[in-house]
Formats: structure tokens, C-alpha cells, sequence
């Protein structure tokens, strides 16, 4: 299993399964990381956290841990 947290600088994948529950998995889906959703990895912080993401046509910056519950196809 792949996720957000796994991919490299410039790595494109869709989104294949969001992991978590509750209000966790749907502040995930509101910042536009749904299902079949093409993301794009810009940049990540020299420590890993946070890590800019390009999704449905706009910039995203997200936790290392939030990027963790993101499955990528």
C-alpha cells in the first residue's frame, strides 16, 4: 500500500482509498482528496511535515499524518 506520505517531489497518482474515520476522513474529502482524484506532490518540508500538494487544480498543504490515511493508486 502507497500513500501521499510515500510519494516522491513530482510524483502524480490518483487516489485509490481514504483510511480513517469520522471527522478525520471528512476533513480529508472537504480539502478535495476524494477518490479518483489526480494529486501531484510540489514540495515537502525538509522534515517531511507539512507536504504541498496540487489537487483539482489547486495547491494543498498537508500533515505527514493526514498524508498517512491517503491511499494512492
Amino acid at each position: 500500500m502507497k500513500t501521499l506520505k510515500d510519494m516522491k517531489i513530482g510524483e502524480t497518482g490518483k487516489v485509490a482509498r481514504l483510511h480513517g474515520e469520522g471527522a478525520v476522513k471528512r476533513r480529508i474529502m472537504d480539502m478535495g482528496l476524494t477518490k479518483g482524484a489526480e494529486v501531484v506532490v510540489r514540495k515537502v518540508a525538509p522534515l517531511g511535515d507539512p507536504i504541498e500538494l496540487t489537487v483539482r487544480g489547486y495547491e494543498l498543504s498537508i500533515r505527514k499524518d493526514e498524508a498517512e490515511k491517503v491511499e494512492i493508486a
